[in-house]
């Protein structure tokens, strides 16, 4: 009679702490993550019917859910670009910081323009002047200590014109669709122009992207001895850029499967949505389109940044969709 009642207890005992840690670690449900800081339309229920027909079972467009793969670009389509690129601010104040430490850097124009604060001289020599900006101020240092130096940055900076950190700046209706689009099965990438230690820093935080799901550009790396200690050290020589006709390649060397969604803001990101949703089976090519000049920013066609010209003309005919901000976003950053 004692060992049934024992048996009995330790039985109770175990349903109790499996309840309580099934309570522990459960979150919202998928019908309880919504699209709240979407305008209702055309545009999200466009959103929601395709994530609903590819993972309801018995659906003509059901995927299965290791299939489940959306991926994004970051600059202008999950956090803000304007003036410049936010990593290129980084580098920037990088140089200004640590320019005493490095007298070689004398002989480099487009740094000694910086210095004197003349930014449109710096940027004059184009892709090959932000390339040795970006060189100097993201190399001949340790994955930690880049890490670290990205950390205090984002802690310590504001955007220059809403007075933000930059990490805030990103899109409340972008990251509402990564919640959503994971909570039914979906595995989120960032597929970014922007260097992929740079993104791999904050994305999780910031948008649950964990950072062996970001792509990016990239400099080359070395494992060697520093202080006794062997590190990953970054040096300043190109290895991959993640943009254009690059982004198809990065997906299919990390992922090693096509994305079922895909989303950008620019002509940038044209062949990564035409890679994705070229073929057979149920796709969705999104462009977030910048037309809020009032909340964020208004371009297009001529912008400096996140150009948006041939996606524009191509994407009702290819059958992508395109986000109005304006009209379809009720508000732009977290409150």
């Amino acid at each position: 009679m004692k060992n049934k009642l024992l048996i009995f207890l330790l039985f109770i005992l175990a349903s109790a702490c499996a309840e309580k840690n099934t309570t522990a670690v459960s979150g919202p449900t998928s019908e309880e993550l919504q699209l709240t800081s979407w305008n209702d339309g055309a545009t999200r229920s466009a959103i929601e019917d395709f994530v609903r027909k590819t993972t309801t079972e018995g659906s003509t467009d059901f995927i299965p859910e290791e299939d489940r793969i959306a991926v994004f670009d970051n600059d202008g389509t999950l956090w803000a670009e304007q003036p410049m690129y936010f990593q290129l601010f980084y580098a920037i104040d990088f140089i200004k910081k640590n320019a005493s430490d490095h007298p070689e850097w004398s002989e480099i124009e487009s740094i000694q323009a910086i210095l004197q604060d003349d930014l449109k001289a710096a940027l004059d020599g184009g892709t090959q002047a932000i390339l040795e900006l970006v060189m100097v101020s993201h190399s001949d240092m340790t994955a930690e200590e880049f890490a670290q130096s990205v950390r205090s940055w984002l802690q310590e900076s504001r955007h220059p014109q809403t007075g933000k950190p930059y990490n805030q700046m990103i899109y409340q209706p972008m990251v509402e669709l990564l919640e959503l689009l994971r909570a039914n099965g979906y595995k989120t990438f960032i597929v970014s122009g922007g260097g992929i230690d740079f993104l791999r820093v904050w994305a999780e935080e910031a948008y649950g992207i964990p950072p062996y799901q970001v792509v990016g550009s990239s400099l080359k790396a070395k494992y060697e001895e520093q202080n006794g200690k062997m590190e990953i050290i970054k040096i300043p020589e190109l290895n991959f850029i993640d943009d254009k006709e690059g982004k198809p390649v990065g997906i299919h060397q990390h992922l090693g499967m096509k994305p079922i969604i895909a989303g950008g803001n620019s002509d940038g990101d044209y062949q990564m949505i035409e890679y994705t949703t070229q073929g057979s089976g149920p796709s969705l090519g999104i462009y977030i389109h910048h037309t809020d000049s009032i909340r964020e920013y208004a371009y297009d066609r001529e912008s400096h940044i996140g150009r948006l010209d041939k996606g524009l003309d191509d994407a009702a005919r290819l059958g992508w969709l395109v986000v109005d901000m304006a009209k379809d976003w009720k508000t732009i950053y977290p409150e």
